[in-house]
């Protein structure tokens, strides 16, 4: 079987302040994408992404955009960079986590850069008021399998709405919800032998039945851009598996906010087939991390700054 590669893209809590400002200062082609950003969101989303403050840009509303024209500037900063490197002829498959999933639709030509922007930062203004609507929050449980965890769920489920809301990594999964129920749930997966419950940064239930006003009002925003079959095949954080007809790629960005984020499972059937090579676009290191503990033999490369670009084809 051949070495297949794959582009990913991170989801919401890899950014921090400085972020995209070295692709901003070298690169013409991704200082665009930044300025092309601030003129569409009506805010200097690029200043936020370079000086801050922190609070600034892990609102929820601003993080995710923030994220999402990093990782596009990374990209065209290496199309700049690199003219005859065909990115689709590369790349034989695409996956986001959570928020990452609108990038790697608009890396595989699905939706357009700017209404990936627009309802990108529509989702966040939509998630932050069904956060506002109730006290709610997250949890990373770490050393315990889903079973487990399910239990610890299921132990807390008279609390109020509590679920499993991320499978990022063997190990590692997030849980979401009403504040008492994680609480209750966090203390179960102790006694079950988890290795730390930790308490997430961010503002509620995300993946989890509290983002039903969201989703309803992400539904009709949808319905408002256009979405085309994608150049390349992109794995749903639903389903795991690939979609490819516009209007599955709506229903299940809409579904999205209310279900779990297969992140584990999307890497695993990558893995099946034969990827063993994985660019992640865009801040930090998350996915790269994730993917060791996932698909052990594989290659993760990280390009998020300008020197990046350069070695990265």
């Amino acid at each position: 079987m051949s070495i297949k590669t794959a582009f990913i893209f991170p989801g919401q809590g890899a950014q921090y302040a400085g972020m995209g400002r070295d692709l901003y200062d070298n690169s013409l082609a991704a200082k665009r994408i930044f300025e092309l950003a601030n003129k569409i969101l009506d805010i200097d989303i690029a200043g936020i992404c370079f000086n801050g403050p922190e609070d600034a840009l892990n609102r929820t509303d601003v993080s995710q955009p923030a994220i999402l024209t990093h990782s596009l500037a990374c990209l065209e900063a290496i199309r700049e960079k690199n003219p005859k490197a065909d990115l689709y002829n590369i790349c034989g498959a695409s996956a986001g986590l959570s928020l990452g999933e609108y990038t790697a639709l608009a890396f595989a030509g699905a939706m357009s850069y700017e209404d990936a922007i627009k309802i990108v930062r529509k989702r966040g203004e939509f998630m932050q008021y069904a956060c506002d609507l109730k006290p709610s929050g997250m949890s990373s449980i770490l050393g315990l399998d889903r079973e487990k965890v399910a239990e610890a769920c299921k132990a807390a489920e008279s609390a109020g709405v509590i679920c499993m809301a991320n499978f990022n990594s063997p190990g590692q999964i997030a849980i979401s919800g009403d504040l008492k129920a994680l609480e209750i749930a966090g203390q179960k997966a102790k006694e079950l032998g988890a290795k730390r419950v930790m308490p997430l940064k961010v503002a509620g239930a995300f993946h989890s039945a509290l983002m039903q006003a969201a989703r309803e009002k992400l539904e009709e925003e949808l319905k408002k851009i256009e979405i085309k079959k994608p150049v390349v095949p992109v794995v749903s954080n639903v389903t795991a598996d690939y979609v490819t007809e516009p209007a599955m790629i709506r229903e299940l960005l809409a579904r999205q906010l209310m279900s779990p984020v297969m992140w584990q499972d999307s890497m695993e059937r990558l893995g099946r087939e034969g990827y063993r090579k994985f660019y992640e676009f865009g801040p930090n290191k998350v996915l790269t991390g994730l993917l060791r503990k996932i698909v052990p033999d594989a290659e993760g490369v990280n390009v998020e700054k300008f020197t990046d670009t350069s070695a990265a084809f």
